[in-house]
């Protein structure tokens, strides 16, 4: 880790996958015959229940879900329960999220649509575009379109079951998928469009808060920050202590206080509940 005063940032570790993409948009570029699909930054131990990485997509990722914290633990994983967001940043023309089910299922149809492919046009499709955002809770069945570069903030766990790959030669997990995914749609109130411009909160709770910032932070977003958390800078550098956080990085602040908001730019910050 770069550490600097008040400031660290973190470490990125580029991860390469069959749905990657071998252009990546600036600030980030991929290594010379490598697909990248996912940029992480490790999580620092004072906010290591958190995960930040940047994913982009050029085919289908698996059809998949996650387990809640008591899932994880009681198959011994300890309490590595999974829910996520989305920040959608750019989008292809026709780009699409998939996110829970069109209509209640039970675990036995969910199977069987997994097992012949079904379960694909049994998800909502949404279309998107740079600025559609989604929480995932735990539990819910979903799936990243093509052609789709996205911001995901996470509980940092790496528990993945995967119920649907459209064929690719990897290894599925039904049984452990079908104990804790939920069969119903996507709660409209965990979707939305986050406006050019303005101060938004994405998300309150109950395992992180997520602010878009544009400008500097009111009182209120000032008393939530009480103490360790996540800058990321979207469209101009972020100043923390004397150094400066770039788009395309992530770092720790020790305190809001120590932040520098531009007063005309825009950036993500978050910390753990």
């Amino acid at each position: 880790m770069i550490e600097v005063g008040a400031m660290t940032i973190l470490p990125t570790r580029e991860v390469e996958k069959v749905w990657g993409r071998d252009v990546l948009p600036a600030p980030f570029a991929a290594p010379a015959g490598k697909r990248i699909g996912e940029v992480w930054f490790e999580p620092p131990a004072e906010l290591d229940e958190l995960l930040v990485k940047y994913i982009f997509t050029s085919e289908k990722l698996s059809i998949q879900t996650h387990p809640d914290d008591d899932q994880a633990e009681a198959v011994g994983k300890g309490r590595q329960g999974k829910s996520e967001c989305w920040y959608v940043i750019d989008a292809d023309p026709g780009a699409t999220l998939g996110v829970g089910f069109a209509d209640n299922i039970d675990a036995d149809a969910m199977r069987t649509a997994a097992l012949d492919g079904s379960i694909e046009d049994m998800l909502v499709w949404h279309e998107v575009k740079a600025g559609d955002f989604f929480y995932i809770p735990a539990n819910t069945v979903h799936a990243i379109g093509a052609g789709v570069s996205l911001i995901e903030v996470q509980q940092n766990s790496d528990i993945t079951y995967r119920l649907y790959d459209y064929g690719r030669p990897r290894e599925l997990h039904l049984d452990k998928g079908m104990a804790v995914a939920k069969g119903a749609p996507h709660d409209p109130s965990l979707r939305f469009h986050v406006p050019d411009r303005g101060t938004m909160r994405l998300v309150d709770g109950p395992f992180f808060l997520l602010d878009r910032l544009d400008g500097l932070p009111d009182a209120g977003i000032v008393a939530d920050y009480p103490g360790a958390l996540l800058v990321i800078p979207r469209d101009g550098p972020v100043r923390i202590g004397t150094d400066m956080v770039e788009p395309g990085q992530c770092a720790l602040a020790q305190s809001i206080e120590d932040v520098g908001f531009p007063p005309a730019g825009r950036c993500l910050i978050a910390r753990a509940v």
